[in-house]
């Protein structure tokens, strides 16, 4: 396959993703040497004239540390205090690590609705694209304190789809997902010593997902399923992705000189207009229609509407407006988009054609339940 080496050095504007378990160094408390040194890899893209943006965890570990509370807490109430005792100590260490490189900082705390919510989207993004014209680096973490998905154990991985959402919303050229393992493998490096780094992938695939629980980090929530799941969603909107050991010595600035490290994953689509990047943000949301082959086949080979014809099954609760994932027979992702009708009006009208719609719920949005000029493929 190609080199990554012309692909990355020619990218502007970089987020880099730097999870809990870079920052303790796989600890319990925050590493000040490692972080001192992912700061001054951060400063050199700045000072390079390179846009940065830093997605942060940490909070949560911070204010465990400051209280002297070791070990997971894994309830919800503890998780969310914790936080909310960390994040100010944790920007506050990142104001101290930056002023030595004469860099000003901006912290943005970020819920999902801030991103999902169409008119929340324009401002956010048009507040980070001020701080980057004013040469001030964002630091961006999910809030913890109000934001029970992301603390959760299950759902949103340890700030990987926020990076990825975050790439798309200013419409980054490449996404650094600094982690504690080298980048994907052929199988487990830490069980299998044949297996062998994955140096580009063109496109996340059923081959690439299924490699998912073969490769893990040792402490990660989110693991490498969530990473993956981010990864398709950045590349899906144009972004570049690098997925690399955040504990290598300067690998962000290695990678921006366009060194070859870790697994590159290459943009599977090309940069999308504002209204679609917002839609591919909402990715997150747990509404999905599950759709037939031939809706499927239809909906990516001739780009057509979403008919309630092709609809097998609905899962989750939405309203109509929200943004919407659909999804194929096996579960594969077809696309997102915003829904004309609500989830109780799509299971009362799936399998029907769109001239009994209005018989069945005695009016009618349209024949679409998402059309076309509000849908994404994926």
């Amino acid at each position: 396959m190609a080199s990554n080496t012309s692909k990355i050095g020619r990218y502007r504007r970089i987020v880099v993703k730097a999870g809990t378990n870079v920052l303790t160094g796989g600890g319990d408390s925050l590493d000040l040497g490692l972080m001192a040194r992912l700061v001054e890899q951060v400063a050199d893209l700045h000072l390079w004239g390179i846009e940065v943006l830093l997605v942060s965890s940490g909070a949560i570990a911070s204010g465990a540390q400051v209280l002297d509370i070791g070990g997971q807490r894994e309830d919800i109430p503890s998780r969310q205090a914790l936080a909310a005792v960390g994040q100010s100590r944790l920007m506050h260490t990142y104001e101290q690590l930056f002023e030595k490189h004469s860099i000003t900082v901006a912290q943005a705390l970020l819920s999902r609705e801030n991103i999902t919510d169409r008119e929340g989207y324009l401002n956010v993004r048009n507040t980070l694209l001020a701080l980057l014209d004013w040469k001030v680096i964002p630091i961006i973490n999910e809030n913890d304190v109000v934001a029970v998905e992301e603390i959760g154990v299950e759902v949103f991985g340890d700030n990987d789809n926020l990076s990825a959402m975050v790439a798309n919303l200013v419409d980054a050229d490449l996404l650094i997902m600094l982690s504690d393992i080298d980048g994907l493998h052929t199988a487990d490096p830490h069980e299998n010593p044949d297996a062998k780094l994955i140096p580009n992938v063109e496109r996340v695939d059923e081959a690439i997902e299924s490699l998912a629980g073969a490769n893990h980090s040792s402490r990660s929530r989110g693991g490498m399923q969530a990473k993956l799941e981010a990864i398709k969603l950045a590349t899906a909107s144009g972004v570049a992705v690098a997925l690399v050991n955040g504990r290598e010595n300067r690998v962000v600035p290695r990678l921006t000189e366009g060194e070859s490290v870790g697994t590159f994953f290459a943009p599977t689509g090309s940069k999308v207009q504002s209204r679609k990047r917002w839609m591919l943000s909402g990715l997150s949301t747990r509404g999905r229609i599950v759709v037939d082959d031939g809706a499927a086949d239809a909906l990516r080979r001739n780009h057509g509407s979403l008919l309630p014809a092709g609809i097998k099954e609905v899962d989750g609760h939405f309203k109509r407006g929200d943004i919407i994932l659909v999804v194929g027979s096996s579960g594969e992702r077809v696309a997102c988009g915003i829904a004309s009708y609500g989830s109780e009006d799509v299971v009362a009208i799936k399998g029907l054609r769109s001239d009994r719609i209005r018989d069945a719920l005695g009016y009618q949005y349209g024949e679409e339940v998402l059309h076309r000029n509000n849908m994404v493929l994926l």
